[in-house]
């Protein structure tokens, strides 16, 4: 995982990793330089603009004055109305004090890992799973543990398994439904199975849950703070990048018990002082103003999902699952003797077409495909045609 070799660096910043979406963005963007036509299915950010009623928001914080500093948790009306929204999405009951809003979900990554664990405490993360887990995970000198999704099972954990890699050292369980990068789903028995698993440990549960809201109604979604127990163990991570189209404003949000978030205050505090007070204004619209947008984009990623999947299985030597949220598929290359690694990179290269292989997500997937289907219907049918005629050629 070593990336960084600069010798006037920290030891730990060796062992930092990175994602190989913008590695590989930016590799299709230079080969878009030089007037290659090239179809994107490698980043995972929704196409759509963010509603109209969240940008005028936005413009009317600006006139109002919010472009001052802020607490470094949140503006107490941010934090309350995404309180009230957690509670209700959720079944529980929620404080305002125990959320923390932060520039982005990814510093509630690290603020988890860096506020709970360090040399001798273990990890558990899925495996494909975002990348940035196991780097931080690395970074602050714990053990990382990889609980295996396979698509045998849907990609949900092993609960077996699980069982297993349970242990004194573990301090943190990390969860993450509907899942980056395969779109699998941990169904409500799943989650409670987890809750009922980790009774009898003492180790808490970051529970990633950014896609909750692009789900397709095959499967309920269900957070483990609502099991019996787990809520004062439970950090939640979620924001608004995906729900509303929302990437480049960078606000997200952690729920958690009121001590941590305390914790997590004083550690934002230390790193960015607050997240943009205009911005918190437009989350807040965003929250509690019209769903039409935010519903007809998952109308549409629905849709999509259908057409690449189909068109997908219909590649010889090509196996994807139908995932039940997210907009991520992650077809399995079972027909070809090329890894996938080289296939990603060549379809880029010679077809025009950037996707990511499987390895950027862990061992698990390294016959595998990440596509992003967070692009139109016609994009994403002359990608699939594209790779059909490529991996046809690599087959023969």
């Amino acid at each position: 995982m070593a990336l960084l070799t600069h010798p006037g660096l920290a030891p730990a910043m060796g062992r930092l990793g990175t994602e190989t979406a913008f590695a590989v963005l930016a590799r299709a963007r230079q080969l878009e330089a030089q007037g290659r036509d090239v179809i994107h299915l490698e980043i995972g950010e929704p196409d759509f603009d963010t509603p109209a009623n969240i940008i005028e928001a936005a413009k009317r914080a600006l006139d109002d004055g919010f472009t001052h500093y802020g607490p470094s948790a949140g503006l107490p009306e941010a934090r309350a109305a995404i309180a009230a929204h957690v509670g209700e999405s959720r079944g529980i009951v929620i404080d305002p004090d125990e959320i923390v809003v932060t520039p982005g979900a990814k510093p509630i990554m690290y603020f988890a890992i860096t506020a709970l664990c360090g040399p001798g405490d273990e990890v558990l993360y899925p495996d494909p799973g975002f990348p940035i887990y196991e780097s931080v995970v690395d970074f602050v000198g714990a053990t990382p543990v990889p609980l295996a999704l396979r698509p045998e099972r849907e990609f949900r954990l092993d609960l077996d398994e699980l069982r297993d890699k349970l242990s004194p050292r573990t301090k943190l369980l990390i969860l993450n439904s509907p899942q980056n990068p395969t779109g699998g789903v941990l169904e409500p028995a799943d989650i409670r199975a987890i809750g009922e698993l980790l009774a009898d440990h003492d180790a808490y549960v970051l529970s990633d849950e950014i896609y909750c809201r692009i789900m397709y109604g095959e499967i309920e979604h269900a957070s483990i703070a609502a099991e019996p127990g787990m809520r004062d163990r439970t950090i939640i991570l979620d924001g608004f990048s995906k729900t509303y189209a929302m990437t480049g404003w960078r606000m997200g949000y952690g729920v958690m018990p009121a001590d941590l978030a305390s914790a997590f205050s004083q550690l934002q505090t230390n790193i960015t002082s607050c997240t943009a007070s205009f911005i918190q204004i437009a989350g807040i619209e965003a929250l509690q103003g019209p769903q039409d947008a935010a519903a007809e984009m998952v109308a549409e990623f629905k849709a999509r999902r259908d057409q690449v999947v189909d068109g997908l299985n219909a590649i010889p030597g090509v196996s994807c699952q139908r995932p039940a949220g997210a907009f991520y598929v992650f077809p399995q290359l079972s027909g070809f003797d090329r890894d996938a690694d080289e296939i990603a990179a060549r379809l880029l290269d010679e077809a025009g077409v950037a996707v990511l292989a499987g390895s950027a997500f862990g061992d698990v997937g390294r016959d595998s495909l990440r596509l992003s289907y967070a692009n139109s219907r016609e994009n994403l049918r002359e990608g699939v045609r594209r790779m059909s005629d490529w991996l046809a050629g690599a087959r023969a």
